[in-house]
C-alpha cells in the first residue's frame, strides 16, 4: 500500500507536469448518450450508444446510399488497418481492456453474436454514431461514419481490444490506438485510456 501511495502522487504530477498525452474526444462535436447499460458476466464494463454530430455532411461516406431505409451491411470479419497514437505513455491498461473484451464475448454468447450501430437517430445522414465500452482505465469504440446501418461481430470487436491494447502501449512509442476499415463503409475501433 505504501508503494501506492508514493507512485500515485509521482505520476499525477507527471500528469500536471507537461505530458504531452491528450484523451481523444469520441466525438468532435456535441456527443449526446442515448442509452447506457452494464454488459459482460458480472455487468461490470459500461456500455454507451452516443451520437456524434458529424463536423460536415461532406465527412459522411456514401457506400451503402442505394440500401432502403432500415437494411444494415454486416462488416464482420471485415479487414483493418492498425495505427498506435504517438507519443508514449497514457494508455489503457491492458488488463482493463481485456475485461472489455471478455464483457463481448460473454454477450456474444449470451445476448448475440452481433451489435447494430445505425448511421443517423434521424433519418438523414447527419450524425455518427458510437457503441463506447468503458472499463477502469480502458474506452473502446465502434464508430460507424458512413451512411448505412453497420452489423459488427462481438467477438470481432473483442479481438480488435485484445490487440490493440498490448500493441499500442509505451513499449512502441504510443498510448493507444484504432483500427480502421480498409473498405469505404467508413468505420473504426478505437482502444485508449478513459
Amino acid at each position: 500500500m505504501l508503494f501506492l501511495s508514493v507512485i500515485f502522487p509521482l505520476a499525477f504530477i507527471g500528469l500536471v507536469a507537461g505530458n504531452p498525452v491528450v484523451v481523444e474526444d469520441i466525438c468532435p462535436g456535441n456527443k449526446v448518450v442515448t442509452s447506457t447499460q452494464f454488459i459482460g458476466k458480472d455487468k461490470n464494463v459500461k456500455m454507451e450508444t452516443i451520437t456524434c454530430d458529424t463536423p460536415n455532411a461532406s465527412d459522411a461516406v456514401e457506400k451503402g446510399a442505394l440500401l432502403e431505409a432500415g437494411q444494415s451491411i454486416n462488416v464482420c470479419g471485415a479487414a483493418c488497418d492498425t495505427h498506435c497514437f504517438q507519443p508514449s505513455g497514457g494508455g489503457p491498461d491492458p488488463n482493463d481492456c481485456h475485461i472489455i473484451a471478455d464483457a463481448l464475448r460473454f454477450d456474444s454468447q449470451n445476448v448475440g453474436p452481433m451489435f447494430t450501430v445505425a448511421t443517423s437517430t434521424t433519418g438523414v445522414c447527419d450524425s455518427n454514431n458510437t457503441l463506447s465500452l468503458s472499463f477502469a482505465s480502458c474506452t473502446t469504440f465502434f464508430r460507424n461514419q458512413g451512411n448505412v446501418d453497420l452489423e459488427y461481430c462481438r467477438t470481432d470487436f473483442a479481438s480488435l481490444v485484445d490487440f490493440i491494447a498490448p500493441n499500442c502501449q509505451a513499449t512502441q512509442n504510443a498510448h493507444g490506438g484504432l483500427c480502421i476499415s480498409k473498405e469505404t463503409l467508413g468505420w473504426f475501433v478505437q482502444v485508449q485510456h478513459s
